[in-house]
């Protein structure tokens, strides 16, 4: 049977904003150049939004928000619904974005294009489960009632790591159960981290001015876009420094806001006596160098038994040799370039530190370009600053570790808690050493990277604040309300009317 369905036309004005229903230039001074981080070529030049730009956004989206709050649960999911058929009309478009903006390999960009995919199907379901209750009342005839409902406008700042997904996964459920939402994405992915998504959402049919996009530096909009009065909420990933300011500017804000936080990580890949070491080894390489290490639950640290450490480090070692660096968009490439000069810089600083302090060099290379290849440590303490802080980059520590119980003590000897892992061939006592890990969330016998649309995404320590993801998702983005309803005239302890 022959398929007559046109191709879309790629989507284009990348150099426009969404605000308030309208697609229009940014009212800024400066412009910002997106490039891409392989070649450095110029994928698009955007002028930036302003304060004026930015009120303008969240007044429409609290404007928006009202007719949008009041349609039929099933015309919110189907707006969903639509934006995931369209992402299947548009994979190979969407998939070249993720490559050429952000440095994905095809792999990673293949990846995040099933995350939001999901995500979007998630969304369609949760109009459904903004439910309220009938709650028990201790005075005669008084009924009460709790009411669930969206919280208004929601403020969204994403990174550039995963910034489709991470736009997607607060942008997509405060939409769909009944929230107007404003997306300020990174600079360095300002179209998949919610241009793009904007232009789909648009083709699903989401009314005009529900979700707008705002595309600016930080030190010009990024506090107000916090302490704005319309935003009940704000929900950020990224670093933990900025979580923190953004935390104090939401306090300090003449409307308090509640926020939604996933902030940094320091994952432990824990490898206990017992491991099928095989297995441990082939899900670190994918764990630690997905995205060049560039995810905030990649491995950071690689804790084996002494046991097992030096075979371990010599499997991994060979695996790890074999991985292809070089140009994101062949198919075989496993490690691409790093987001931007500053990052790679940064990276290039802890490997001299590492070699300084002390921790021995097993794999390593100088950059070529902006792709920095995979660099493996040995002899490395908890103590050294490439233990203690993220990598955010293809740069991995191990660590030796005498029993279970100094592994379980490492592990935990840091401030940040956001994913963890470990691998036994016995699971009841990876489930007791995993209940143990101060962590939001542990992987028995896999790796840390792990994202589910209807399971709970957070983490505990300085790794943020709340949850995404299914139930926890509406939670996050609806408010609940007490109504009671007296029936009956109530007996009070006095009688007003029988004040003298």
């Amino acid at each position: 049977m022959e398929n007559n369905k046109e191709t879309p036309s790629v989507y284009s004005n990348f150099d426009r904003l969404p605000i308030n229903g309208q697609w229009r230039h940014g009212k800024g001074a400066k412009v910002l150049r997106n490039l891409n981080p392989y070649d450095g070529g110029t994928l698009v030049e955007i002028p930036h939004a302003n304060r004026d730009d930015m009120d303008e956004a969240y007044r429409g989206a609290a404007q928006s928000q009202q007719g949008w709050s009041a349609l039929m649960p099933g015309e919110r999911a189907a707006v969903m619904r639509r934006a995931a058929q369209i992402m299947e009309e548009r994979r190979e478009e969407i998939v070249s974005w993720i490559i050429r903006e952000s440095g994905g390999t095809r792999i990673k960009a293949n990846l995040e294009w099933h995350a939001v995919h999901g995500v979007l199907l998630e969304a369609a379901t949760l109009p459904y489960l903004v439910e309220g209750r009938i709650l028990p009342a201790d005075i005669p005839s008084k009924e009460s009632r709790m009411y669930r409902k969206p919280v208004g406008v929601v403020g969204v700042i994403s990174p550039w790591n995963w910034p489709f997904q991470l736009t997607a996964r607060s942008a997509a459920p405060a939409l769909a159960v009944g929230n107007a939402v404003v997306v300020k994405p990174a600079s360095d992915t300002p179209v998949t981290g919610g241009l793009l998504f904007a232009k789909i959402l648009e083709e699903a049919e989401l009314p005009p001015g529900v979700l707008s996009v705002i595309v600016g530096a930080g030190s010009e909009i990024g506090d107000a876009f916090v302490t704005h009065p319309i935003p009940r909420v704000i929900s950020f990933t990224g670093s933990t420094p900025v979580g923190r300011n953004i935390a104090k500017l939401a306090a300090e804000s003449p409307m308090l806001k509640r926020l939604e936080l996933e902030l940094g990580g320091n994952s432990p890949f824990v490898v206990l006596d017992d491991a099928d070491l095989e297995r441990a080894v082939e899900a670190a390489v994918f764990g630690k160098f997905l995205h060049q290490g560039q995810t905030c639950m990649s491995i950071n640290r690689i804790i084996v038994d002494k046991q097992l450490h030096d075979d371990f480090v010599q499997r991994f070692a060979e695996r790890v040799r074999q991985l292809k660096a070089g140009d994101p968009d062949a198919p075989d490439t496993l490690i691409g370039p790093i987001i931007n000069e500053s990052q790679l810089k940064g990276l290039q600083q802890r490997i001299r530190h590492a070699v300084s302090a002390g921790a021995k060099q097993v794999i390593g290379g100088e950059a070529i370009g902006s792709v920095l290849p995979p660099h493996v440590f040995d002899h490395v303490t908890n103590q050294m600053v490439l233990a203690q802080t993220e990598s955010f980059g293809p740069i991995v520590p191990i660590l030796r570790a005498g029993n279970e119980a100094e592994a379980l003590t490492i592990a935990n000897d840091t401030d940040l808690g956001l994913a963890a892992a470990v691998f036994t061939q016995d699971v009841e006592r990876g489930l007791r050493f995993a209940q143990r890990l101060e962590a939001g969330m542990v992987h028995i016998n896999d790796q840390p990277v792990n994202d589910l649309p209807y399971n709970p995404f957070g983490g505990e320590k300085n790794s943020g604040i709340g949850r995404f993801n299914g139930v926890w998702g509406v939670a996050a983005f609806t408010t609940d309300q007490w109504v009671s309803i007296q029936h009956m005239p109530r007996h009070y302890p006095f009688d007003a009317r029988k004040i003298p």
